[in-house]
């Protein structure tokens, strides 16, 4: 491989997806590679599935669109505009979604935060990060916040 061409950072707006997006924007810009951002609106939080008593509103695609210009500025704010962008915003389940956009878009390299969480904290909340590693069908790198 001739180093990576289509790269993916999931951004959940956290610290940890900021340092992420960070690495991503260094990597895109060393590689001359096409950058991905990819927000997941996480299902789970809407409908009977949600942990709350009372149901959220579903985004309507004014909120998305609000979105994608958030995820396009943040990056501009990093490169400059040096970077060919695409943000991408859906729903589902995270994992899955950051999954599912790396195959459909053939990407090269997934750079992605990761809270670090131990203990009960990983088991009750879960990893998105090690669900990505374990099944993604390329490389993934994941950025802790120092």
């Amino acid at each position: 491989m001739n180093g990576y061409k289509k790269i993916l950072c999931p951004v959940d707006y956290s610290v940890c997806s900021n340092e992420a997006l960070k690495q991503a924007v260094s990597l895109a810009t060393a590689y001359n590679a096409k950058l991905y951002l990819l927000h997941v609106v996480d299902v789970r939080m809407y409908g009977h599935e949600a942990p709350l008593s009372f149901e959220m509103p579903k985004p309507d695609q004014e909120s998305i669109e609000k979105v994608k210009k958030d995820l396009a500025d943040s990056v501009l704010k990093e490169a400059k505009g040096k970077l060919d962008v695409e943000t991408i915003v859906t729903m589902g389940i995270p994992a899955v979604e950051i999954i599912n956009a790396a195959r459909q878009k053939g990407i090269d390299l997934i750079v992605m935060g990761t809270h670090g969480r131990t203990g009960i904290a990983h088991v009750v909340i879960g990893s998105v990060a090690e669900n990505v590693v374990r099944k993604a069908p390329c490389p993934v790198l994941t950025v802790r916040h120092p």
